[in-house]
């Protein structure tokens, strides 16, 4: 056997879930079917503890990895569950954690960790995904504070939340701050999104006060790292998602009967749910392979775009598909087919487009644009 062949055997048997991961992807969706909507993340935490598991142990957290997020995030997409597992325990969570400010993170990890506080990364402006670029500025104050001035877009689980993390450009360069929500100089606006499964808002500061979280200066790379590991989560929510739209859209082509058969039986309608469960299953192999990357490997980032753009454009696809074959139905407030593929055009814009990605990955190999 080839040195080729060994080492792609040995990468399918790393990227396998083992029974413990299975167990914890058990017991998050027996839970989901218990309670509804945003219900669901108080036994979450306290049950399962799922908002500890990307926290290392020595800021109360379970010490596990992406791994373990891409098991919660799957059932978090099939469910489409609006509670704040991304926006707080994987990507304001991470953000804390690459900023290597220890302070920061034994004060605001454990709650995090054991679901008490709800935390919210406001970095995004203008459309723009791109943590370097920011017009937002700190000014320093007395006493260590500083004051923050600018508007924040896209803020997720922003309106609940107990700790903002915020960036904002000063004379080194970009740098975060932790920010009490309730406070003079910070406003909030709830946004109604397309999705209204996922919670979105907007803040604006006109000198709320602010603390430096890490090193100023040192922002873009804290950033860099937390959206690296948001966009695996992410991918982990999209291919759960797109498999239960498959799973909703096989079992209605049983069920759906026209020239006195069920559509499900029809050549072209197999064919179209076969390329359905390709693209689930091609989905999932990019999103495993950049959770099981993101441990140690030094193409990360590259796995992280591959997942992205895979995953975003497969679950737009299939949730297509589950509109298609669904019919009139699909189309109706009442059934659960517009919600799929609302997340699905929400989530592929979420954290970059596919087509951003596939640029940074691109760049990154020095391909040609």
């Amino acid at each position: 056997m080839s040195a080729a062949q060994d080492a792609s055997r040995d990468m399918s048997q790393d990227m396998r879930l083992t029974r413990e991961h299975e167990e914890l992807r058990s017991a998050v969706r027996s839970l989901l079917g218990r309670y509804e909507g945003a219900d669901a993340w108080q036994p979450l935490t306290e049950q399962i503890g799922v908002a500890a598991l990307a926290v290392p142990e020595k800021y109360a957290g379970a010490g596990c990895g992406a791994v373990e997020v891409h098991v919660v995030m799957e059932e978090l997409g099939r469910a489409l569950s609006p509670v704040p597992f991304l926006g707080s325990a994987v990507l304001t969570a991470q953000a804390l954690l690459a900023s290597r400010d220890d302070d920061a993170c034994a004060r605001l990890l454990p709650g995090i960790a054991d679901g008490s506080s709800v935390a919210s990364l406001a970095w995004a402006e203008d459309g723009s995904w791109d943590p370097s670029r920011t017009d937002s500025r700190a000014t320093s104050g007395t006493g260590g504070s500083w004051r923050l001035h600018g508007v924040k877009q896209h803020v997720l689980d922003g309106a609940e939340a107990d700790v903002l993390l915020v960036s904002a450009r000063t004379d080194r360069g970009v740098s975060l701050f932790e920010v009490t929500p309730r406070q003079p100089g910070a406003q909030i606006e709830t946004r109604v999104t397309m999705d209204q499964t996922r919670p979105l808002a907007r803040w604006r500061f006109e000198g709320a006060e602010g603390r430096l979280v890490g090193t100023d200066g040192d922002g873009v790379g804290a950033l860099e790292r937390a959206l690296d590991l948001a966009c695996v989560a992410l991918a982990a929510e999209q291919v759960g998602a797109a498999e239960r739209c498959l799973e909703l859209t096989v079992a209605y082509a049983m069920e759906r009967v026209q020239f006195g058969r069920p559509i499900g039986s029809f050549q072209a309608v197999k064919h179209r749910l076969a390329d359905a469960y390709v693209l689930v299953e091609s989905a999932r192999s990019a999103a495993l392979g950049a959770a099981f990357a993101a441990a140690d490997s030094p193409d990360f980032s590259r796995y992280v775009s591959v997942a992205k753009s895979a995953c975003s454009e497969a679950f737009s696809a299939v949730a297509g598909e589950m509109i298609q074959l669904h019919g009139g139905i699909g189309i109706t407030w009442e059934h659960d087919a517009h919600r799929y593929f609302k997340r699905a055009h929400g989530s592929s814009q979420l954290f970059g487009t596919p087509a951003r990605h596939r640029r940074r990955l691109s760049d990154s190999l020095g391909l040609p644009a």
